[in-house]
């Protein structure tokens, strides 16, 4: 993952889960990858 695509997923994480951001800026690319599917799936389900 690009450094863009990074801080792009951490900004929607932050937004919709409320996660503080310095804590995310700690996890691995695979963690923030998880947390960004997770948040993204239920964001999608409450839209339909």
């Amino acid at each position: 993952m690009n450094r863009q695509e990074r801080k792009n997923m951490i900004d929607f994480i932050e937004r919709m889960r409320g996660i503080d951001k310095h804590s995310l800026l700690y996890m691995t690319d695979a963690d923030i990858e998880h947390i960004y599917h997770t948040a993204y799936t239920k964001f999608i389900e409450l839209a339909e």
